[in-house]
């Protein structure tokens, strides 16, 4: 799915067939999780493929490097540019991109001395799908800030989204909605989240999450179009007393809700204000106008 005999990655300085890429069974990053990575996409365009605000991603990169001591001898440029060169490489377009560094053989518990970048792409739809998902409150809460570099993308998280997702499946749902430690909705495994209204969205501060770049974006076309949006603490009930919801992620893009547990959300999605917010995005990734007329 993810490669084939033809697949070339970027790996230790060089373009390599991913099928001869090897990497150490005494990688500190296996053993710990000690890595770090990033989800980009891109995008057929009518002025070629274009990767979506690759700068904003390998800085994310670097900060989530130095939040954990790793080094990265890598400008953000220089990841840019090989990011272009393989997907001219695997002859691709619409694709999603896989930066991570991991780090070689340790098995103290001191930060890494030196790492390997590893960028590869694939083609790859929508992750969670095109249709409404069904969510489920989840029984496991989002790391304590106190405890993890959570504004980092640390691979070692993501066991902690791995657990979260799984139970919602083993469940019936299609996603999970993990709360902080306080009780309060944070995200889902990996997207952000959004609720509508009264004809405004909210969406939970950044304290207990990762703020995703895709977030971001929401907010950027919400001061666009005139769409108010606030950051708050967000109850499950108040969730279950909205119009709407939808998750935002690059490699889920803009996907709506159909229900929280037991709640469906009342307002068509064809109606919402994240059915908006998913138009005005595409045109945006896109690099087209949007009207809000196309909704």
């Amino acid at each position: 799915m993810y490669f084939d005999e033809k697949t070339v990655l970027y790996f230790n300085n060089q373009y390599v067939k991913a099928t001869e890429a090897k990497t150490g069974l005494f990688d500190q990053s296996l053993h710990y999780g000690y890595a770090v990575f990033e989800g980009i996409r891109s995008y057929a365009t009518n002025n070629g493929p274009k990767i979506f605000k690759p700068i904003e991603h390998f800085e994310r990169l670097k900060f989530s490097c130095d939040c954990v001591g790793i080094p990265l001898n890598y400008s953000t440029q220089q990841m840019i540019d090989i990011s272009y060169e393989v997907l001219v490489k695997n002859n691709l377009e619409d694709a999603y991109l896989r930066p991570l560094v991991f780090c070689p053989p340790n098995m103290s518990l001191q930060k890494a001395k030196e790492s390997f970048l590893m960028i590869t792409a694939w083609s790859w739809g929508a992750y969670l799908g095109n249709n409404l998902i069904r969510v489920m409150t989840s029984n496991f809460q989002r790391p304590n800030p106190k405890a993890f570099k959570i504004h980092a993308k640390i691979s070692g998280h993501y066991v902690n989204s791995i657990l979260a997702c799984q139970e919602a499946k083993d469940n019936g749902y299609d996603e999970a909605l993990l709360l902080d430690i306080n009780g309060n909705a944070a995200e889902g495994p990996g997207a952000n989240l959004f609720v509508e209204k009264n004809g405004k969205l909210f969406t939970p501060p950044s304290n207990f999450i990762l703020p995703g770049i895709t977030r971001a974006t929401v907010i950027e076309i919400c001061k666009e179009i005139g769409i108010k949006v606030e950051e708050k603490n967000i109850t499950v009930d108040e969730i279950k007393n909205a119009d709407s919801a939808f998750y935002c992620g690059t490699a889920a893009e803009i996907i709506g809700w159909q229900s929280l547990d037991e709640y469906n959300f009342p307002k068509a999605w064809e109606e919402s204000i994240g059915k908006i917010i998913q138009a005005a995005y595409k045109a945006k990734v896109l690099e087209q106008d949007f009207k809000m007329e196309m909704v």
